[in-house]
Order: structure tokens, then sequence, then C-alpha cells
């Protein structure tokens, strides 16, 4: 997992509310091996059509997804945060997430920002006004920014989570940060602790 501190670029506007995973990345797409390629299948159904905003060129080189309300929601898939990375957002913007959906992000590196809807809205109409709009994802400061509009909103991230994103680490990333202590623990263990038989 790649160490994030500071996300800055452009925001596409994604104007729903309660987005499932199914309409994330579509069921068809879980059936690859790879774990590359999904950006193809992000919100597949809903780019046939043409007006579509990730058909919007406009927004193209987006770095910020802003959603409405419940993003995430339905079953659990990695490949859903997989998409959303692959297409190349490095955050999402929501006031609220699936619990499920949220870890996912975590252990995958793409930041779930939560701030209230009043600040999204805010956000949605600078974005949709001036497609370059700057928004800012603090990760240290737990802070968005968005200047050409005096948007600054703190959004809550524990402590670990903040942690894991500043240093990079995944799960395997966590626990070899303490091998020290677990090389020690291992040579002091008792003989038939780690007998085979």
């Amino acid at each position: 997992m790649k160490a994030v501190s500071v996300i800055s670029g452009s925001g596409l506007p994604l104007r729903r509310s309660d987005v499932d995973t199914d309409q994330i990345i579509p069921a068809e797409w879980l059936k690859r091996i790879e774990r590359t390629g999904f950006e193809k299948g992000l919100f597949a159904t809903w780019r046939d059509d043409r007006d579509f905003v990730l058909n919007d060129e406009r927004f193209a080189g987006a770095s910020v997804l802003v959603a409405g309300p419940a993003f995430g929601v339905g079953s659990s898939r990695e490949h859903a945060v997989w998409a959303i990375q692959q297409y190349g957002f490095d955050a999402v913007i929501a006031p609220s997430y699936s619990d499920i959906f949220r870890n996912n992000c975590t252990k995958n590196g793409l930041v779930p920002v939560v701030l209230p809807e009043a600040a999204v809205e805010r956000i949605w109409q600078a974005i949709e006004s001036d497609p370059q709009t700057t928004i800012v994802v603090d990760v240290e400061r737990l802070v968005v920014e968005v200047p050409a509009i005096g948007l600054v909103e703190s959004f809550p991230l524990d402590p670990l989570t903040q942690h894991r994103f500043v240093n990079g680490l995944d799960d395997i990333g966590l626990t070899l940060a303490h091998a020290d202590d677990i090389d020690s623990y291992e040579a002091t263990r008792p003989a038939w602790l780690t007998s085979n038989s």
C-alpha cells in the first residue's frame, strides 16, 4: 500500500445516494483472476448512458470522487475499491459509507472521507461550475480544503487508520512493524511449543 498524506486534484460529482457495490462494479467483473483491469467495469451499467458523469470529458483525470450518502452499500467486495482506485481516484468524499466498504477502503489505500451533506453539496456546485477546481484531502491534518470556495472541513479518521495511510501500511506492514517483538517472543518460547509433532 502506498503512503498517502495529502491528495490534491480535481473532483468528479456523483450526485447519487445509496450507491451499492454492484453498481460500482457489476457481479460479472468478479470472475476475473487478476487483480487489475477493474477500472473498465467501474459503474459499467451506468456508463452505457452517454450523459452519465463518468463519460463527461470535463471531469477526466479527477482524483477525488464526490458522492452522495450511503456510498458502497450492499455486498462486500474489495473489487469495488480496486475499480475506483484503478480508474484513478485516490479518495472518495461522501456523507456516509457502508461499514464494510469503508473498511475495504482503509485496507487498500483508498481514503474514505466523511463530510456533512451541506459541504458535499458545496463541493458538487464548485466542481460543476469549474471542473478544474482543486480539492485537497489532507490525511495528516484530517482536513478537506477547496480554496476556490473557501471551504475548510475537518473529517474523522481513527488514529490507527490515519497511521496506516500516512505510513503506507497494509495488514502485513502493520504486523512487520512488530518484527523485533515477534522475534524476541519466538526466541524465548518453550521448545515444546514449536515442535511439529
